[in-house]
């Protein structure tokens, strides 16, 4: 067996009203000044109320830090930092997206050390110490809660990542009651994110493990089976609750078997498109898997009859494909546009999101399962842009 390393909170509070805990567990870091760190949206719909109620009442001050916004630009990461020393804070919660989740952990972090946020890009290179740290998710997408990763905006708009073992929270804690005012189409973006997470984990070339590999299998289990129902009725606790479960574990899985091709591809589309991140993940999934199928057929094959209950396993090129076919049925039924001119993408613009793309090589393209380069990127890209002479759907056997 080939060696690993697997790394995880040490903590997860997990069930319907666990955040109420949260003051609880501030006591017992024996916090005294808190920040609060969430954007504005989740704020006005009234997920931190209870939150901010217990830690008042238990007589830690409070100071909220409402500013985030989408993809967590790195000014705004150094601004809440500076409120935390300006303030003497003592402790970061997190309630909110990935982006509120993000910014979170690398306010912890540059509020206890001397390092600058440009210095910490890349792996490893965040080794100090950092606040007391609590996230609290509020969809069922990133998985940020469990990942030693942080994505950030730099001045430029790309897209660079902190990634340390000292990003990962003190405790995560996962209450399916904030996911249930998630609208469907956040609802259904957001699902399809940590599905992608799961299958990319599962068929990375590089770090793939046996734990990743069931932490994997079982989010992918539970997404697929709970996206739809979530997208119809987001009142459904069970199936909220089920979703907010399978994105955690593909959170774990993804965290130590990272992503390839995917978000490579997405990547760009959300920052010179202003498209959302789960969308953009959503647009580009079926292409990429596709691409990928002729090195990744016989895991895909595994995956068709988890994401199918009662499939009937042919060949690993039979199921295979029935595997994208369904990953697309499912995009389909959720809602997401069937290509990428639907968010104003042209062929004009694929040159550009290729060069962009690659600019991912060393850190997400090179877990992909196939090796990629500039044309065969373009390509996908060109796919994605819609059924045209010469352009197929996957359609199943």
């Amino acid at each position: 067996m080939k060696p690993f390393t697997f790394q995880t909170p040490s903590n997860i509070r997990f069930g319907a009203g666990v955040s109420s805990e949260i003051a609880d567990l501030l006591k017992g870091y024996k916090a005294a000044h808190v920040l609060l760190v969430t954007d504005k949206g989740v704020r006005a719909a009234g997920l931190t109320r209870n939150a901010e109620a217990a830690i008042a009442e238990a007589g830690i001050a409070l100071t909220v830090f409402d500013g985030v916004v989408v993809d967590a630009p790195s000014h705004v990461i150094e601004a809440a930092a500076e409120i935390c020393r300006e303030r003497g804070v003592d402790a970061v919660v997190a309630i909110g997206g990935g982006s509120a989740l993000d910014t979170a952990k690398l306010v912890a972090y540059l509020a206890k050390t001397p390092d600058k946020l440009d210095a910490i890009y890349g792996v490893d290179r965040a080794t100090g110490d950092r606040l007391p740290l609590l996230l609290v998710p509020t969809t069922a997408g990133t998985g940020s809660e469990v990942t030693p990763v942080s994505i950030v905006k730099a001045p430029t708009n790309e897209k660079k990542a902190v990634i340390s073992p000292r990003l990962l929270p003190d405790c995560a804690i996962l209450d399916p009651v904030l996911t249930l005012g998630l609208p469907p189409h956040l609802t259904a973006e957001t699902g399809i994110d940590a599905m992608a997470h799961a299958i990319e984990a599962y068929t990375g070339k590089i770090k793939k493990n046996p734990i990743s590999d069931q932490l994997a299998l079982k989010a992918l289990a539970l997404l697929s089976a709970n996206l739809r129902k979530v997208y119809t009725d987001g009142s459904d606790l069970e199936a909220r609750s089920e979703m907010l479960l399978g994105s955690m574990l593909a959170g774990m899985a993804f965290a130590n078997s990272p992503v390839g091709a995917v978000h490579a591809l997405a990547y760009p589309i959300g920052e010179i498109f202003h498209v959302g991140h789960g969308l953009s993940i959503a647009l580009v999934l079926p292409y990429v898997l596709e691409f990928n199928r002729p090195a990744a057929e016989a895991l895909y094959a595994e995956l068709s009859e988890v994401i199918q209950p009662g499939y009937r396993r042919q060949s690993d090129a039979a199921d295979a494909v029935a595997f994208i076919a369904e990953i697309e049925a499912i995009c389909r039924d959720c809602g997401v546009p069937g290509s990428l001119s639907a968010v104003g993408i042209g062929d004009g613009d694929l040159s550009k999101l290729a060069e962009d793309a690659m600019k991912q090589k060393e850190r997400l393209l090179v877990n992909n399962p196939r090796e990629l380069d500039d044309d065969q990127v373009r390509a996908i890209y060109e796919r994605a842009c819609g059924p045209r002479p010469g352009r197929r759907r996957v359609s199943r056997p």
